[in-house]
């Protein structure tokens, strides 16, 4: 019987002690609801291991397989650029697939959800309450379109409204979101951060919540995320057993 391939979570990486613990502890999640799941944690920056490490490692103790999954929820650069760089320079013993970011997923909604109530929000808010899907921003216009496409969906679900904002790169920043929504007549706004870790973009995201009445933590360990991650997973390494006639 073939083993499973080796799931390599790949993380940005911050100087911002909180992102990696945030990373580590969404990883171990991940090793709970699958034991026997070989999992390894990489990063791209400021963090060790870097995943040409644990590339290197990998070949080293003579493991074939790897599914990589970025730990990103849109297609943006880092996941059509440089993770795809990191992987081709790669020891070539090494077969890697390069499974496909996490969002949009409607897991990923419901973990939105849970942030929201945990914060202080119940179901009975939501027909008066507007809601910021506050994401760290990009470029690139799919993602872009992504963010936007979320919002139009949750807003269906029964919110008062749902607008997008982005901490960089694009607008409406989240403080301008927040005055929209209160313009619309919402009784009350809440803020949630479509984003995995704390950081500088996070970070940036909450002093734009200052005037909103409800601030979400980010996504970190939630449940629903640790599920996302082992779907894309096993929607990866499907092929890769495949190929290999298991």
């Amino acid at each position: 019987m073939t083993s499973r391939p080796v799931l390599l979570v790949i993380a940005h990486g911050s100087r911002d002690p909180r992102h990696a613990a945030t990373v580590h502890a969404l990883v171990r999640r991940v090793r709970a609801r699958r034991p026997g799941l070989r999992v390894e944690t990489g990063f791209l920056d400021f963090n060790i291991p870097s995943v040409p490490a644990v590339l290197e490692s990998l070949a080293a103790e003579g493991v074939r397989d790897v599914v990589a999954l970025p730990l990103l929820l849109t297609r943006a650069f880092h996941a059509k650029a440089d993770i795809p760089a990191v992987l081709r320079e790669a020891p070539a013993r090494l077969r890697i697939r390069q499974a496909e970011v996490l969002g949009p997923s409607p897991l990923l909604t419901a973990a939105l959800e849970r942030r929201l109530y945990e914060a202080g929000l119940t179901p009975t808010d939501k027909s008066s309450t507007g809601v910021v899907l506050a994401s760290a921003g990009s470029t690139d216009p799919e993602a872009i379109a992504v963010i936007a496409e979320i919002a139009r969906e949750w807003r269906h679900t029964g919110w008062c409204a749902v607008r997008p904002a982005f901490a960089s790169a694009s607008l409406p920043r989240t403080e301008d979101a927040v005055r929209e929504l209160r313009a619309l007549g919402c009784a009350r706004v809440a803020v949630a951060p479509y984003v995995l870790a704390p950081g500088f973009l996070p970070d940036r995201i909450a002093r734009g919540a200052a005037e909103a009445d409800v601030l979400a933590d980010v996504l970190g360990p939630a449940p629903e995320v640790a599920r996302v991650l082992l779907e894309r997973y096993d929607e990866a390494r499907v092929p890769v057993l495949a190929a290999l006639g298991a």
